[in-house]
């Protein structure tokens, strides 16, 4: 083949310009849920530029609103996590309101709620009832252990996901008490499996434009222990219950956080035989590679205690700097462990524009998460923060054909 024509069929295309229509653009979710799990679902399918109308009773009583961080003046826990939504306002347990939300409802694809089981059935709201005003209506039902079961009907928090999943079984020190982590991680994960199961059904929706609804059963405490995925096993086969053993990783070695002679904490994974040979390298003793107790991972589980200790004394002579430096250079994975602080002024981070800020209407701008993950031919303007209870009533009942009259009567019977 000539050269030219070569080149011609080997030349990158020039990719399109970015926009900032993103993959779920023209997705309408409205989000009558309450406090971070089902919500931070709706806020994930925002970033990725689902339109999500956020549903509050009249009041603007979610539980979110008095979490911390707040100030005297503002609930910023709900403005960070409710962004990019709109705001409407009502009271779906009066009958008024009821009428109004299947008015509603009728153009969304999606409905997000976690209620306990059988509460949306109580208010005459049941999946029946929906489907008969929008027959391919997706709803998402968060709770903390499902919709059936003898446990359906109890009340979930993230502290009680992490127990009763075995995850918090494995937090803390070997001998001492099980620990909760200082964030509600059991919510947001609960998060993640609600928005991959609203794309999941999308996605779906997509390939059989006419198949039903679907009813969507997230238990967050399931959710937690999908994430332990190799802990059914050990114990079947092996007979083994996996616990705590502080930071130090049981299935792999070395792996652990380590102090340094400048009183910082680095956490180094040597999760294969080569990494671990470069470890040997930077401590500048390359014969433990080949040392009978360490040469292999299954050899340095079985010895966990000598490796680490080895690791760990070579850490304590070390300053932050010559530490970094040293497994920088060997091409160790490590890092020092961040506090907030250091995440945001990491050089990293800046550079990919991590940290964004949210266009407030009270306070300018809120610092937040980027939106993740990054889609190409898609570069989204940062979301707003969440809004004020009721804020766009006008806007989205006026759709419905509502006027000023009709909405200031309903707003003075407390049905918005």
């Amino acid at each position: 083949m000539p050269s030219d024509a070569l080149k011609h069929t080997t030349a990158e295309p020039t990719p399109p310009p970015a926009t900032p229509q993103g993959p779920l653009a023209g997705i309408r979710i409205l989000d009558m849920a309450t406090v971070i799990a089902a919500p931070f679902s709706a806020s994930l399918c925002a970033d990725m530029g689902a339109e999500v109308v956020k549903l509050e009773l009249p009041e603007g009583n979610d539980p979110l609103r008095s979490l911390s961080p707040t100030t005297p003046d503002h609930a910023l826990f709900w403005k960070v996590s409710n962004r990019g939504k709109k705001g409407v306002s009502l009271d779906v347990r009066k009958p008024e309101g009821r009428a109004l939300f299947l008015r509603l409802i009728a153009s969304f694809d999606v409905l997000v709620e976690n209620f306990r089981t059988g509460t949306l059935d109580k208010w005459g709201l049941d999946a029946p009832t929906l489907w008969s005003v929008n027959p391919r209506l997706i709803i998402l039902r968060v709770t903390g252990f499902g919709q059936t079961g003898p446990y359906a009907q109890r009340p979930g928090f993230a502290r009680i996901f992490e127990a009763m999943s075995g995850f918090a079984h494995l937090t803390g020190e070997s001998g001492r008490s099980p620990q909760h982590m200082n964030y509600p991680l059991g919510d947001v994960i609960a998060g993640l499996f609600g928005a991959f199961a609203i794309s999941t059904a999308i996605a779906e929706r997509h390939r059989h434009p006419d198949a039903p609804g679907r009813e969507i059963d997230l238990a967050a405490t399931e959710a937690m222990f999908r994430l332990l995925e190799a802990l059914p096993v050990e114990h079947e086969v092996l007979g083994q219950a996996r616990s705590r053993s502080g930071s130090r990783a049981t299935y792999t070695a070395p792996s652990n956080m380590y102090r340094t002679a400048d009183g910082h904490w680095v956490t180094i994974v040597g999760s294969s035989d080569p990494i671990f040979k470069r470890i040997c390298q930077a401590m500048g003793q390359p014969a433990l590679a080949h040392d009978t107790r360490f040469a292999t991972t299954p050899d340095r589980v079985q010895n966990i205690d000598e490796i680490d200790a080895i690791v760990a004394g070579w850490c304590e002579c070390q300053t932050l700097a010559e530490l970094s430096e040293a497994l920088t250079r060997g091409g160790v994975p490590h890092s020092k462990v961040y506090a907030v602080d250091d995440v945001m002024a990491d050089p990293h981070f800046i550079a990919r524009e991590a940290i964004i800020r949210l266009p407030d209407p009270d306070l300018g701008s809120l610092p937040a998460p980027a939106i993740v993950p990054r889609f190409s031919g898609f570069k989204p303007a940062a979301p707003r923060t969440g809004p004020a209870a009721g804020e766009h009533n006008a806007e989205v009942y006026g759709a419905l054909g509502l006027g000023s009259e009709a909405l200031e009567k309903l707003q003075r019977e407390g049905v918005i």
